[in-house]
């Protein structure tokens, strides 16, 4: 199972709405969602997620979610 973890304080970049469109169209991964993932200084920049803790970061939520799908297709 994929694990993708998102960061609480990374909301105000959009990343709540990248959760949703995961868990309302994408079966098989488990989201999570925690206080602090300890990448401060890329969730100051812009939208981030862990995939198998692996860093991904874009500059909108739109290509988060892009990039979180390829992810998943690998």
């Amino acid at each position: 199972m994929i694990e993708i973890k998102f960061c609480e304080n990374n909301f105000s970049h959009g990343t709540e709405e990248v959760i949703v469109r995961l868990q309302n169209e994408v079966e098989g991964v488990s989201v999570e969602v925690e206080s602090c993932l300890g990448y401060c200084g890329d969730c100051a920049v812009g939208p981030f997620a862990l995939v198998n803790d692996e860093l991904i970061q874009e500059d909108t939520p739109e290509e988060l979610f892009e990039s979180i799908m390829e992810q998943i297709k690998q």
